[in-house]
């Protein structure tokens, strides 16, 4: 059984409520009404009262949505009273009913009060839309103060300790992480692969030296930022400075690590210096390891947040929303 199968196995016996605020987009559409289908969740769409109609026009069987007309006074009403009495939001009543004049404010509200466990958007929201309502209405988990992301690459040919997975960050997000800011991703890299995947994260931290080869600054704040992480969670295997083959490879490992570790040449969470490696490694590993690679997946939210590509296909967009609908579920174990 693949990953992907494994997931999507989990994702049908614990189906998620996930709000679909951008519902008129008809990729989304379709994505959402074949997942909500086949059993993998329970899709929630967002809009006005003539979004059944088009649903139907498009020709979907409406029974597999939900839909919540963003105009109706009463439910909004049931959804502000919730938000505004939990302890930890940062919007009142006013404030709160303006900005869910608008799905993707709304549907956060919604998550927040417990009544979807996902938000799915992406492709009529940009990036910073998503990321920027997700921080006001939903927030960031404690003792993490970094919005980043993760990805779960499929590499045929690679004999991991994971088999042919490797979790890659972060990849996609956070440009340029300071020494804080790169603890925080690689803490909750390793929180996503357990939650998602079951594994105990062997997380290795990547730059152009191991246990200092090379000098730099580059190298020191990827030391600092080892450092603080391992203050920070001392539960978690974190370990480096690593190359990248001596955390995935134990034969250069054994070279090149005189000294114990849990990660090195084992790892299965790779942490990235910055964007520009994150971003080229994972073409690289694309590209000529012809890998499969999922996500990105936020990290570092109280809740799921799922932001995925304007250019995606319906294909990638189904994983996607399964992926975030297991995360959701383990989570709510928690």
């Amino acid at each position: 059984m693949s990953v992907l199968d494994e997931i999507y196995a989990k994702a049908k016996a614990n189906p998620q409520k996930v709000a679909f605020p951008e519902a008129t987009n008809e990729k989304m559409m379709q994505a959402a009404y074949e997942t909500g289908r086949d059993g993998y969740i329970i899709p929630v769409l967002l809009g006005d009262d003539q979004l059944p109609k088009l649903a139907v026009e498009r020709g979907y069987d409406s029974s597999v949505f939900t839909f919540v007309d963003i105009n109706d006074e009463a439910y909004r009403k049931e959804i502000i009273d919730k938000y505004v009495a939990m302890p930890d939001t940062r919007l009142k009543e006013k404030a709160l009913n303006r900005r869910m004049a608008d799905p993707l404010y709304y549907a956060m509200a919604m998550q927040k009060a417990g009544e979807v466990g996902v938000t799915f958007a992406g492709i009529d929201n940009t990036t910073g839309d998503v990321l920027l309502a997700a921080q006001m209405m939903i927030g960031m988990k404690p003792g993490i103060s970094t919005i980043s992301s993760i990805g779960l690459c499929d590499i045929p040919g690679f004999k991991g300790s994971e088999g042919s997975l490797l979790a890659i960050g972060d990849s996609a997000v956070c440009t340029n992480p300071d020494s804080e800011q790169l603890a925080d991703i690689a803490i909750s890299a390793c929180e996503t692969v357990r939650d998602l995947l079951d594994w105990e994260p062997r997380c290795a931290m990547v730059c152009y030296s191991t246990l200092g080869s090379g000098q730099g600054e580059l190298i020191d704040k990827v030391t600092a930022a080892l450092k603080i992480a391992q203050e920070k969670r001392p539960d978690l295997a974190i370990d480096g400075e690593f190359q990248f083959d001596a955390a995935i490879s134990p034969e250069v490992a054994a070279k090149k690590v005189k000294r114990e570790s849990k990660v090195a040449g084992k790892a299965n969470v790779i942490i990235w210096p910055d964007l520009n490696v994150g971003n080229v490694g994972v073409k690289l590993i694309q590209q000529f390891g012809h890998a499969d690679a999922y996500g990105p997946m936020l990290q570092g939210f109280n809740s799921v947040v799922c932001d995925c590509s304007r250019g995606a296909p319906v294909s990638e967009i189904k994983g996607n929303i399964i992926i975030s609908a297991v995360r959701a579920a383990k989570m709510n174990q928690n």
